[in-house]
């Protein structure tokens, strides 16, 4: 089911991708047969070629978007926008995980505690099996163990919380990869573009403003692609740790809970 999971969201964000593509040729389009109207209508009023103008330059965006991705070397830009896809991937991942991870705890411990206080221990263990998330299944270890005594009960609920724990940090460690690489490859593509640019520089034997300027503008764009790149991934990164920080308070919570009740059950029908 996770690796569905995971192939569901690549599969999405490629086709998010591939959307983009289109709507910037879209544009492009657009903005070139606007750009010809104009250039046939010079006759018509000023007001009318401001207004195409305008347009125009509005419907640009993708069109230079676009231009500033070419400019800043296909193979950095490239790899940026692959480090970005890969983490995306990863972040919709998570996120689809952790939002199936998530249950109505106080209805499930309420569940539980019914079923305990009358004594239908099976009937509790029922409930956390058709119940899914990381609560349900700790607090199935540790109805499993209620007939071993409450020690035994704590040390299975501690030790399978940890194991569910794992489970939900997985994969952000490969998220934090991809915020670290993104600029990374953007600094690397611009001290490489900066030693193009130098070497332009000592071929022509003369600092020439106009190619020192286009040299470090190249060289400088790979870097604000791989910041925002990075500064997208964190977010999501960090709603991704929000989500695990709620549902880790919430096994704690239905772990204290179930002791209790376990408690209350081995008084009441263990003497």
């Amino acid at each position: 089911m996770k690796k569905l999971f995971a192939i569901l969201a690549v599969m999405g964000v490629m086709t998010f991708g591939m959307t983009l593509s289109v709507m910037a040729q879209s544009a492009d389009s657009t903005a070139t047969d606007s750009t010809a109207a104009a250039q046939t209508e010079q006759a018509a009023p000023a007001a009318d070629n401001g207004a195409a103008v305008e347009a125009a330059e509005g419907q640009s965006f993708h069109k230079e978007l676009k231009t500033k991705f070419i400019e800043g070397s296909a193979g950095f830009m490239s790899s940026i926008a692959l480090a970005m896809v890969i983490g995306l991937a990863f972040c919709i991942e998570r996120i689809i995980y952790l939002s199936l991870a998530e249950v109505n705890t106080k209805k499930l411990m309420s569940s539980i505690e019914g079923a305990l206080e009358s004594g239908d221990i099976e009937g509790a263990k029922t409930v956390c099996r058709n119940t899914r998330g990381p609560v349900a299944s700790i607090c199935y270890q540790g109805l499993m163990r209620v007939d071993e005594g409450l020690d035994t009960v704590e040390r299975a609920v501690v030790s399978y919380g940890g194991v569910q724990s794992g489970y939900l940090e997985k994969g952000c460690t490969w998220i934090t990869l991809f915020i670290a690489i993104a600029p990374s490859l953007g600094f690397l593509g611009t001290v490489i573009g900066m030693v193009m640019a130098f070497d332009k520089i000592q071929q022509a034997g003369d600092i020439s403003p106009t190619l020192v300027a286009g040299g470090m503008k190249v060289a400088l764009i790979t870097t604000i692609f791989g910041l925002i790149v990075a500064m997208i991934l964190q977010v999501f990164y960090n709603y991704i740790l929000t989500k695990i920080e709620e549902i880790t308070s919430d096994m704690e919570n239905s772990s204290i809970t179930l002791l209790d009740t376990v408690l209350k059950y081995n008084l009441k029908y263990k003497k």
